[in-house]
């Protein structure tokens, strides 16, 4: 069966990935010069909350909705407020605060939301009719190009892009655990041909022992600027519900790091729902 996220959409995983993609675009804009987005698994780009699969699970109540209700210090909501925008806006408010919670924005979406004129975003999708959904949520903005390719093929075509800076979101359903490996090959290429952009890598928590692994495959890349955020909402086990989730994000903006110290606890302590919550934020290679 394939992966669907419209179960998903909105979950605590979501929220974190999402919040940490928009300070990275903040980033990205403070410079005149245009980037480039490339999601290589891009999804639907717009979820409906009310839908039946949104309704089955309720993930959302525990993710982007414990957010909505939560009141933030005034420095996480600073950083937060870029994020929370593009939510807001995809629920046709200015607000998030008095907004009604209807839908919920996917990263190519997001993106469009945080992107100039100048800027460019390649969202691919592999499954066909999950690739037309997504390119009537882009509204046929001239700034997105929607293509029906697999995700990892799309990670060897467009990178490098025309333009010389950029983001690529790297966030693949793991439907099989070979593809933490798959990843791992697929981005040592990637970076080989393009050191210089931002990477963000998406990998569940379902084990300790597996998230490490996959730490230290990276590693082993040689990749010299490698930065790990990982949030946990509850015990991490591999039969259990999804409770946490990690990022990599190679070449991040400098003010990253700081950002995180402030936003991942912040985040853990609106998501979190049992025992064996926290957070973890240091570097796989690079500053310390």
């Amino acid at each position: 069966m394939n992966y669907l996220h419209a179960f998903h959409a909105g979950n605590f995983a979501d929220v974190f990935k999402h919040a940490v993609i928009a300070r990275i675009l903040v980033h990205l804009r403070e410079k005149a010069a245009p980037f480039r987005v490339i999601d290589t698994h891009a999804g639907a780009g717009l979820y409906d909350l009310s839908a039946p699969e949104a309704t089955r699970t309720q993930e959302w109540r525990a993710g982007i909705g414990r957010l909505h209700a939560a009141t933030p210090a005034p420095a996480v909501a600073a950083l937060l407020s870029p994020y929370l925008a593009a939510v807001a806006a995809a629920n046709g408010a200015a607000d998030l605060r008095g907004a009604d919670l209807r839908r919920y924005p996917g990263s190519p979406l997001l993106s469009l939301h945080l992107m100039r004129p100048q800027d460019r975003l390649t969202a691919c999708e592999r499954e066909a009719s999950v690739a037309a959904l997504l390119a009537r949520h882009l509204d046929r903005d001239k700034r997105a190009n929607v293509v029906h390719i697999d995700g990892w093929t799309a990670l060897a075509a467009y990178v490098p892009p025309n333009e010389r800076r950029g983001l690529v979101i790297v966030d693949p359903p793991y439907e099989d655990k070979r593809e933490f490996s798959i990843l791992a090959a697929a981005i040592e290429g990637a970076h080989r041909k393009w050191p210089t952009g931002t990477y963000l890598l998406w990998f569940p928590i379902k084990t300790r022992e597996e998230a490490d692994a996959f730490a230290r495959r990276l590693r082993r890349t040689g990749i010299a600027k490698m930065l790990r955020a990982e949030l946990r909402v509850g015990p991490v086990q591999d039969a259990a519900p999804l409770a946490g989730a990690g990022l990599i994000i190679i070449n991040p903006p400098w003010m990253l790091h700081a950002e995180l110290k402030t936003l991942l606890p912040a985040l853990a302590a609106v998501l979190a729902h049992g025992v064996g919550t926290g957070y973890t934020l240091d570097w796989l290679a690079g500053e310390k």
